[in-house]
């Protein structure tokens, strides 16, 4: 039977300081930063094709991530193996790309291989090493180096320190691209439809709010009875009082009717129009739900009525609409 194996303090010494030293070559990464980078920058804002990144093993994890985070911010990437690309996948670049390559000896054959293809193709090549003589920074336009003085293997033979310092660097030229190219939040939730930013800034009130027969309304001569079953027909906890030509004159909610109650009125003969919330919070169908959400916590509202540039009534929304779109 093995012998079971336990974390010793051991295990937090060693946690610190492989923090420590990753974090000191991240450091010193940002105080070597040179022209280099911003020839890099520039290289990729002129490319009218894409950023294409590829790497060998550890750098080849790298290069996916920097790549995603390239598309993710408004620069078109995707990754290319190395391997691969000597054996057909070379047919994806072109003269209008950029090619990033990351070896931290610089001496990847995999990579030195397709080289000469993409000189030749006329496609630019940025690398990114941790030896500024290697082949591949020599044969590159640009060069940029991730050197770090040691890995944070204990061994130091595991790639740790480089592929953090490569993955910063990677980060380093996005965002600088990011800001070059305007990149906003409106961008970024487009890219990613699906995340809770994407539909917070995607969302309109049009998407989400209730139309039609679905809206609770009632005219401004109704009876509170009438609008007490209007509200329960429609299960939105309120209606709204209309005009002949559908502006809103008020609402009437659930809270307004527990006020009603104790004041014992006759519900067949009190008009709603004399008991209704007048000059309610409403909101456009062209504005964003997330708008709507801002409105219904700071006045402490739970629903709203959806409006038009004349006031006319056209929709309806309550807090479970957003909650069920997830907006918040």
């Amino acid at each position: 039977m093995n012998k079971a194996i336990t974390a010793t303090p051991r295990a937090l010494e060693l946690a610190r300081e492989v923090l420590n030293i990753e974090a000191a070559a991240v450091q010193a990464l940002a105080q070597r930063i040179d022209d280099d980078f911003l020839r890099a920058v520039n290289i990729i804002l002129a490319c009218h094709g894409r950023v294409i990144v590829s790497g060998m093993g550890k750098s080849g994890h790298i290069a996916r991530k920097i790549a995603a985070t390239m598309a993710s911010t408004g620069t078109p990437a995707y990754f290319v193996h190395p391997a691969e690309a000597s054996h057909g996948d070379l047919g994806m670049i072109t003269a209008e790309d950029v090619f990033i390559a990351l070896s931290y000896s610089g001496e990847s054959q995999e990579l030195l291989t397709i080289v000469p293809v993409i000189k030749r193709q006329g496609a630019k090549l940025i690398s990114l090493t941790g030896n500024p003589r290697s082949s591949l920074a020599l044969e590159a336009d640009v060069h940029l180096n991730g050197a770090v003085d040691k890995e944070a293997c204990p061994m130091g033979l595991a790639p740790t320190t480089s592929t953090t310092a490569a993955l910063a660097l990677g980060d380093a030229l996005a965002m600088a691209l990011l800001d070059a190219k305007g990149f906003g939040e409106e961008d970024f939730a487009r890219s990613h439809p699906g995340g809770s930013l994407g539909r917070r800034l995607l969302t309109h009130v049009r998407d989400i709010m209730r139309s039609g027969q679905r809206v609770p309304a009632v005219g401004a001569d109704a009876m509170l009875s009438e609008a007490v079953l209007e509200i329960s027909r429609k299960g939105l906890g309120m209606t709204a009082i209309v005009d002949r030509e559908q502006r809103v004159l008020g609402i009437y909610t659930d809270g307004d009717l527990r006020r009603t109650l104790e004041k014992k009125l006759d519900f067949t003969a009190t008009p709603v129009s004399t008991v209704m919330s007048k000059q309610p919070r409403t909101i456009g169908p062209d504005q964003l739900a997330a708008e709507a959400v801002q409105v219904m916590e700071q006045y402490n509202i739970s629903q709203m009525l959806v409006v038009d540039g004349d006031h006319r009534l056209v929709g309806a929304l309550n807090m479970h609409d957003l909650l069920h779109a997830k907006v918040i």
